[in-house]
């Protein structure tokens, strides 16, 4: 039995549009100048997540990353007064690291900057095309395949 992709094209495509997208994001995070790096981009909108501020080591898990890359990052962040440490209330032992004011607003920033960069990726679509990537993708994010009827 041969798989649907047998020759590897739709690997090869998925792989050359998520560098595609990688390079549009990242010309559009560097128009808006805000002297964050795609890394660091990912752990405010990671941190942004968190009802409540988490530990690095929470981070670093999330992230799937070692919790000294989570300490590169947080300390740049910090170093531009995006996020800061601080103690746990119930343990000040413990290091907690939350947003600030800076942090929120540089995520509204990027965000936009990452709508602006989809924009230009979908540009070619039709709004038919786009609904029917939308449910391609979200079967391919879910995991579980559409059943035809």
């Amino acid at each position: 039995m041969t798989t649907p992709d047998s020759d590897g094209l739709l690997a090869e495509q998925l792989l050359r549009l998520t560098r595609r997208v990688h390079r549009i994001q990242k010309r559009h995070l560097e128009q808006r100048d805000l002297g964050i790096t795609p890394a660091q981009s990912r752990l405010l909108r990671t941190l942004a997540h968190w009802g409540s501020p988490p530990r690095m080591a929470d981070l670093a898990e999330r992230l799937e990353v070692v919790p000294r890359a989570v300490t590169t990052l947080v300390d740049g962040l910090e170093a531009s007064g995006k996020v800061r440490r601080v103690p746990d209330p119930a343990n000040r032992r413990v290091i907690r690291i939350e947003l600030t004011d800076d942090g929120r607003a540089a995520l509204r920033e990027l965000r936009a900057a990452r709508r602006s960069a989809a924009e230009e990726i979908l540009a070619p679509l039709t709004e038919e095309q786009r609904e029917s990537l939308g449910g391609l993708l979200d079967t391919l994010i879910d995991g579980t395949p559409v059943r035809s009827c």
